[in-house]
């Protein structure tokens, strides 16, 4: 059986006396879209950050490809094939949408011509290609999250993190941008994605991570994780499990 594509090993993450990430353990396979679910403060995005070298682990580590990334910087880890969204989407405003997907292009294509056609694959991909002389200031929130994921895929990223790309978004939308992921997956990206709409993770997910207070508390099939007792009571309350 082939290695992971990514190994998190007992990863903590502390900020002084707070314990946000406490000794969690996972792996993803090549090619499998693996959700992190858990409730509100369960330390998702900061797992997300130690993952995508914004944070170096406390203790533990992170390998990807076989090789232990911990602690590197996210351009360092750009260049080996991670891409991320952010919850909070900030494009560059005053720059068009294709502007802002040529800016990340030029990682893999130094020259401007290479990184503009490079843009405007991606465009293409990501349903934008028809906005791309837009100011990105002018975008819906559907459309900045979708150039949230342009920017990501310009870097021809092997691994995806998305953080909560549907949140927010009304359900046409968000039936868009499932779409678009399961596209992604067909394409050969491998996915880590956190999000809150459950009838989206349990749909799109082939295994769940669940976090709760920084801890890992199930993982498994979607099915499997629905029905476990420590999730039901994490999410709904202890009558509930």
């Amino acid at each position: 059986m082939a290695e992971p594509i990514l190994k998190v090993n007992s990863v903590t993450k502390c900020f002084g006396g707070l314990t946000a990430v406490d000794d969690v353990s996972f792996s993803v396979e090549k090619g499998e879209i693996v959700g992190l679910i858990g409730p509100n403060g369960a330390g998702k995005t900061t797992l997300f950050n130690v993952i995508s070298g914004y944070y170096a682990p406390t203790k533990g580590n992170v390998i990807f490809q076989g090789n232990d990334i911990s602690g590197k910087p996210p351009y360092d880890l750009a260049g080996v094939g991670i891409g991320r969204t952010f919850q909070v989407v900030k494009p560059f405003a005053g720059l068009t949408v294709l502007e802002n997907v040529t800016i990340a292009s030029f990682l893999k294509h130094p020259k401007k011509a290479d990184a503009e056609r490079h843009a405007w694959q991606v465009l293409e991909t990501t349903g934008l290609a028809d906005r791309a002389n837009v100011s990105a200031a002018g975008l819906t929130l559907a459309g900045r999250k979708r150039l949230e994921i342009s920017k990501a895929l310009a870097l021809e990223p092997s691994f995806l993190l998305l953080d909560e790309v549907v949140a927010g978004l009304n359900p046409t939308e968000a039936d868009r941008t499932v779409e678009l992921i399961m596209k992604l997956k067909a394409q050969g990206l491998t996915i880590l994605i956190v999000e809150h709409i459950m009838r989206v993770i349990m749909n799109i997910s082939d295994r769940l991570v669940v976090l709760n207070f920084g801890k890992k508390i199930a993982e498994g099939t979607p099915s499997e994780v629905s029905s476990d007792p420590h999730v039901v009571q994490a999410y709904f309350g202890e009558e509930a499990a």
